[in-house]
């Protein structure tokens, strides 16, 4: 059973994520929405999966970072679901029982589409153990920033640092954005679907109206 919330303490922040295929634009957004956030007055923490705090910076130099390092499938997904246990404990809970709101950039639909979709692990096992790993958190809300594989993929040949993930072929990105549409379509109260291949400030104000109106409720 989760233990997270019922053992550490229900929260009273409120935990956004951003999620999207490669290229969609989710940590600008993210900076942004922070920003925006924090100008209003508001407590905010941005963060991002995998990558936060010591043991997640190690994490993400074995899973995105060496490329010469070929992991089973299964050890990635204990791995993605190891960084994020530690980082759910000991940044993201303390600051939702503090009141903040806490932008996250992936969680744990990145885990079901990426290993369960793109990887093809069996999706049972991969829902159950990215729950678990979780501590029973869930986002309150997650905007879906929806574009094409092929444009998003046409954006990382101008950024510098592309990770392993990046480089998956492009049928693999192809289920992964299935993925995220199938759970949206599961889940349309918590998932908003962003059209992420407009103008930048254009999808911000969108992201802006959706989130002022969740934190209106």
């Amino acid at each position: 059973m989760s233990r997270g919330i019922s053992e550490l303490g229900v929260h009273r922040g409120m935990f956004i994520t951003l999620e999207g295929v490669e290229g969609s634009g989710k940590s600008t957004q993210a900076e942004l929405l922070k920003d925006f956030l924090f100008k209003q007055g508001r407590k905010v923490s941005l963060t991002r999966e995998p990558g936060w705090g010591a043991l997640g910076r190690l994490i993400r130099r074995l899973l995105l970072e060496e490329k010469d390092l070929e992991l089973d499938p299964v050890a990635e997904l204990f791995l993605f679901c190891a960084d994020r246990t530690q980082h759910v404990r000991d940044f993201i809970l303390p600051r939702l029982k503090d009141g903040e709101i806490v932008i996250c950039d992936r969680f744990t639909d990145s885990t079901i589409v990426y290993q369960g979709y793109g990887r093809r692990l069996e999706l049972d096992l991969v829902e159950r153990v990215a729950r678990e790993a979780a501590l029973g958190l869930k986002p309150k809300l997650t905007i879906l920033l929806n574009l094409p594989v092929k444009l998003g993929l046409s954006r990382l040949e101008k950024r510098e640092g592309n990770t392993k993930m990046d480089e998956e072929p492009l049928e693999f990105h192809e289920r992964v954005r299935q993925g995220y549409i199938f759970i949206a379509q599961k889940e349309p109260k918590r998932v908003k679907i962003v059209n992420a291949s407009r103008d930048v400030f254009e999808i911000q104000q969108e992201i802006r109206n959706i989130v002022l109106g969740h934190l209106a409720k």
